[in-house]
This record gives C-alpha cells, sequence and structure tokens, in this order.
C-alpha cells in the first residue's frame, strides 16, 4: 500500500515537506508516458525507503532585508 511505503520513505526523510518535493521532482524525471503514474510514484517511494535519493538537504535562508522603523506623526 502507498501509505506504508510513504511511511518508510518519511523515516529516510524526516521533514515531510521536503519529501514530498524531492518525490515530486523523482516522479517528473522519471516517469515514461507508457506507465501510470502512480506506478512511478510507488516506485519513487520504494526507493527512498531503500536509501535513494536521501543525500538532500534543505537550501540554506537568505537573510531577510532590514526593514525601517516606521515614523508615524500626528496630523495637525
Amino acid at each position: 500500500m502507498r501509505s506504508e511505503l510513504i511511511y518508510s520513505a518519511g523515516m529516510q526523510i524526516p521533514n515531510r515537506f521536503l519529501l514530498s518535493t524531492v518525490a515530486m521532482i523523482a516522479v517528473r524525471k522519471l516517469h515514461i508516458n507508457t506507465t501510470r503514474v502512480e506506478e512511478t510514484a510507488n516506485q519513487v517511494f520504494t526507493d527512498v525507503a531503500n536509501g535513494s535519493y536521501v543525500q538532500v538537504t534543505l537550501p540554506e535562508l537568505k537573510p531577510l532585508p532590514h526593514i525601517d522603523t516606521l515614523l508615524i506623526s500626528t496630523a495637525a
């Protein structure tokens, strides 16, 4: 069942958002038009559970730009 595949893949990549991103990218690259997308997704989750595609890391976050303080003056 796919839920078991997702659970076992989640043990390799615990961040669920990163897991879904990796799975989407891999399915897009590996999908062949003559097969069902579900089968490709199942294969990707099996590969992730077996240790493929797990050398992924979150990208470095860029520092946010400095926001100047807002000066509010009362109307005369």
